[in-house]
C-alpha cells in the first residue's frame, strides 16, 4: 500500500489549492483516507477525513468551511480543497489510511491510521 499527495505549492493568502491522495497497492476498500498537517515545530494536526463507504466528512474546527475533502473511487484518490487559504495554514500536509473502517471518534486521530504518505508542502504568504 502507498499513498502519493501531491499539488502543494506556494499562494497568497485568499487563494486555493487542491491536494490530491492517490492510493495504490489496494482500493479504498471502505477505509478512512484522513488529511493531516505538520508546521515547523508542532504536532501533526487533524485536518480533515472522508469516509470512503458512505461519503461521510469530518473537520478540524480550524478549517471548518473552507477546506473539503472528497474522492473519487473509481480513481482510488483523495483530495483536499483549500479555499481563502491563510497564512496559519502553512504546514507539511500529509494523507494517510488505513486497512479497516474505524468508528467515527477515532477517525480524527494520527495513531489510527497505519499508512502514511511523503508529504506535501503548503505555502501561504501574506
Amino acid at each position: 500500500v502507498q499513498l502519493q499527495a501531491s499539488g502543494g505549492g506556494l499562494v497568497q493568502a485568499g487563494g486555493s489549492l487542491r491536494l490530491s491522495c492517490a492510493l495504490s497497492g489496494r482500493t479504498f476498500s471502505g477505509a478512512p483516507m484522513g488529511w493531516f498537517r505538520q508546521a515547523p515545530e508542532s504536532e501533526r494536526e487533524f485536518v480533515g477525513a472522508i469516509d470512503t463507504w458512505t461519503g461521510a466528512t469530518y473537520y478540524a474546527d480550524s478549517i471548518k468551511g473552507r477546506f473539503t475533502v472528497s474522492r473519487d473511487n473509481a480513481k482510488n484518490t483523495a483530495y483536499l480543497q483549500m479555499n481563502n487559504l491563510k497564512p496559519e495554514d502553512t504546514a507539511v500536509y500529509y494523507c494517510a489510511t488505513r486497512n479497516r473502517r474505524i468508528i467515527t471518534s477515532y477517525i480524527t486521530r494520527p495513531e489510527s491510521y497505519e499508512y502514511w504518505g511523503p508529504g506535501t508542502q503548503v505555502t501561504v504568504s501574506s
